[in-house]
């Protein structure tokens, strides 16, 4: 019975007159290579990566409905079929709002050009997105006089992030500012940022131990001078009494006065705007308020 059965697929196979040449083959290459570009650029490690793989089975069974038929096993073949094309218009309805956006998509005047974009064209957009949720977070936080301690870390391997709840989360307003919020747990620690991620929150720093440091600075300001007498990391501070904006580096602390001074050296920090070729880091070079030379 087996055997029939694989004869039968066989001879069927024989029957079809399949041609084939180097235009026929140069057709399947670039039809291979658009499926391959369009898998790992838009459905790879996606949603929509188990629906592709729902959509080949489907594939599956109606060729092998079609075989069936062909072997003279019409009832199976014909119900195979029936439940194949019946699952296919369900998908129409299930996946609606997908095809919509799908179809949104193509109708875009740059859609071309987003499909080519460079990945690192895409990772600068975001990481300039970073710059704005920052500037976002501080002005609710300076606004509502909501103490906030931020930390910009580039290298991981010195740090107190473990200390810490761990996150690892995309950094958005919302994030930020529901940590620092009064009533949640994590308000009183500082947070760890390293590229576009939040590593870590209620993270618990080092403290300056400079006696000449003026009274009137507490704890976040003190823990912010003492992550970065001890690391090489920036530190944004938001005093709750005063709402009052700094940035803390190579222990020294600076204090700001606007949203635009401040977007342009966080936009030193994070790599984003070419440095200043001198012998000095142009974060602080601002208004002659302060100037720190590399070398201190």
């Amino acid at each position: 019975m087996v055997s029939d059965f694989f004869e039968e697929i066989l001879n069927y196979f024989d029957t079809l007159q399949i041609t084939f040449d180097w235009s026929a083959a140069i057709q399947i290459i670039f039809l291979a290579g658009v499926l391959l570009f369009l898998y790992k650029n838009f459905i790879k490690n996606t949603s929509s990566e188990k629906f592709v793989k729902g959509l080949l089975f489907l594939v599956g069974a109606w060729i092998f409905s079609e075989i069936l038929i062909r072997i003279n096993l019409n009832f199976i073949g014909m119900f195979l079929k029936a439940v194949v094309m019946l699952v296919s218009l369900s998908l129409i309805v299930i996946f609606q709002p997908e095809l919509r956006r799908f179809l949104g998509f193509l109708g875009q005047v740059d859609f071309i050009s987003q499909i080519f974009t460079p990945n690192s064209a895409k990772h600068q957009s975001k990481k300039i997105d970073v710059v704005k949720e920052l500037i976002e977070s501080v002005k609710f936080l300076s606004k509502s006089h909501t103490g906030a301690l931020i930390v910009f870390q580039s290298d991981l391997s010195n740090t107190y992030y473990d200390v810490g709840t761990r996150l690892n989360a995309d950094l958005s307003t919302e994030l930020l500012l529901t940590i620092f919020h009064v009533n949640t747990p994590l308000h009183d620690g500082a947070v760890v940022i390293n590229g576009d991620k939040i590593i870590s929150a209620g993270v618990l720093l080092p403290l300056t131990e400079d006696p000449k440091l003026s009274w009137k600075y507490g704890t976040r300001h003190r823990a912010a001078i003492g992550m970065t007498e001890v690391s090489d990391s920036a530190c944004l501070v938001v005093s709750e009494e005063t709402g009052d904006v700094s940035i803390a580096l190579d222990g020294n602390l600076k204090k700001y006065e606007d949203l635009v001074t401040l977007k342009s050296d966080l936009e030193n920090i994070l790599g984003l705007k070419e440095p200043e070729k001198d012998n000095k880091k142009t974060i602080f070079k601002i208004n002659n308020f302060m100037t720190i030379k590399k070398g201190k």
